[in-house]
């Protein structure tokens, strides 16, 4: 869209190379409006920047490859100078395109093709503002919940001593790369800016929301990963061991569903102190039962140690659950009025 805009922007304007325009469209858009303010304003110092480098050179040494090479040089040499890598590319097209100009007339030429790259990166800037508003919100949600899933339905698998562990290896790289993408959507919904004050709150209250929902995804694929790790030692458990390993990460990972599914408003409201201290129970039986097969010496001292990490983990997942769900409760019962999910249904 911020190609075309530019193109139909510089054929109406009467400009004969209206191709530059939607060059540097392309190099300019931006995946938030956040960003997009800050580009901008780098994006008209870096064009400006090249474009009298370019101007100044071809002046004194003419259009030559080797003076475009060496304008070029300069030109990335000084943007990283300033910690400015973002803008390299656009900032090398416009040196490239206005050092390309005819000799003849070639200040006027030089000028046209700057100010076509600049209507470009106007031209961006205003579909970033206007027309393609990011749902970054939207997509994390979605995002979450999906790796969610994937992550507990291992889980339970590996509890159940189900798992096929090749395919499991697999999928814990595309798990870890999910949580990457996470990560890097986190950080474009926190950059976004509402620029009404009253919208502002509400939506600074979700960002640290979606933070725990973030921390708590990453929590359950550490736990994943450690079981994955300490299958052999799980099996060499009692019984009684293993099954309340089981039942206590069946609990866990239920009760995660149920906070992701309360935010969307599709679960009916339970006493939350009732919960916090079946979780609360739920750990104290876990470490309470694990201490005691050491003490009575029914597990191996070394497997007990090397599982022992894997203990604290539950343990931290559950605590990280009880903040998520606290926070969700408090989104819901405190700002009713301005609090608002945004969040879409995933199409069938």
């Amino acid at each position: 869209m911020a190609v075309t805009f530019a193109l139909y922007a510089a054929i109406w304007l009467g400009f004969s190379n209206p191709a530059f325009a939607g060059l540097a469209a392309f190099f300019a858009v931006q995946p938030s409006i956040h960003k997009s303010f800050i580009a901008i304003k780098d994006q008209i110092q870096g064009n400006t920047l090249s474009a009298v480098l370019a101007i100044i050179f071809v002046l004194a040494f003419g259009h030559e490859p080797f003076v475009i090479g060496v304008v070029v040089m300069l030109v990335i040499a000084i943007h990283i100078k300033f910690n400015k890598e973002a803008i390299i590319p656009l900032a090398v097209v416009t040196a490239v395109i206005i050092m390309g100009s005819p000799t003849d007339e070639f200040i006027e030429l030089a000028t046209k093709r700057f100010l076509l790259i600049m209507l470009g990166v106007f031209a961006a800037f205003l579909v970033n503002l206007i027309f393609l508003r990011p749902k970054h919100e939207n997509s994390l949600y979605h995002k979450i919940t999906s790796t969610n899933e994937q992550i507990i339905q291992w889980i339970r698998l590996i509890t159940r001593h189900e798992a096929d562990y090749k395919t499991l290896k697999k999928d814990l790289g595309k798990l870890q790369e999910s949580i990457t993408k996470i990560e890097n959507l986190f950080q474009l919904y926190k950059e976004e800016r509402n620029y009404f004050r009253k919208n502002e709150h509400p939506r600074l209250r979700k960002v640290v929301l979606f933070r725990h929902m973030m921390d708590s995804s990453k929590k359950g694929l550490t736990i994943l990963e450690s079981l994955s790790k300490y299958e052999n030692v799980i099996h060499q458990f009692p019984e009684e061991m293993q099954e309340l390993i089981r039942s206590q990460l069946d609990y866990l990972t239920n009760y995660h569903e149920r906070i992701l599914l309360k935010y969307m408003g599709k679960v009916r409201s339970h006493s939350a102190e009732d919960i916090y201290e079946e979780v609360g129970t739920g750990k104290q039986q876990l470490t309470e039962l694990f201490l005691d097969f050491h003490d009575n010496n029914e597990i191996d001292r070394n497997e007990w140690i090397h599982f022992f990490p894997v203990i604290a983990q539950i343990i931290e997942y559950s605590e990280e659950l009880e903040k998520l769900d606290r926070r969700v409760n408090s989104f819901f019962k405190y700002h009713t009025d301005e609090n608002e999910v945004s969040v879409k249904e995933k199409e069938l």
